[in-house]
């Protein structure tokens, strides 16, 4: 039986003030003032 691979394509980056590709999709909230496009990420310890 033979498996079937495929490639996740990734979608389209946001893009800087500069033109450039921004690869962040999240910010955490003490700088979420500086970049008020992105949204807020709080990381969860584990229990």
């Amino acid at each position: 039986m033979e498996t079937i691979t495929a490639n996740i394509k990734p979608g389209p980056k946001r893009q800087t003030d500069e033109g450039k590709d921004d690869r962040r999709q999240r910010v955490n909230p003490e700088n979420q003032p500086k970049h008020p496009k992105l949204k807020p990420h709080d990381h969860k310890k584990g229990k």
